[in-house]
């Protein structure tokens, strides 16, 4: 579900294996950064 927020990580947009891997840490990390700020 968290995914879904992240409107470019629903579909594959990008060509690049690297750039999609980098697009999913930084929404883990928006993800992680948001759970810590309201717990």
């Amino acid at each position: 579900g968290w995914m879904t927020r992240w409107r470019r990580l629903v579909r594959d947009y990008e060509k690049r294996i690297d750039v999609s891997h980098a697009m999913i840490l930084v929404a883990m990390g928006g993800n992680l950064i948001r759970r810590n700020a309201h717990p």
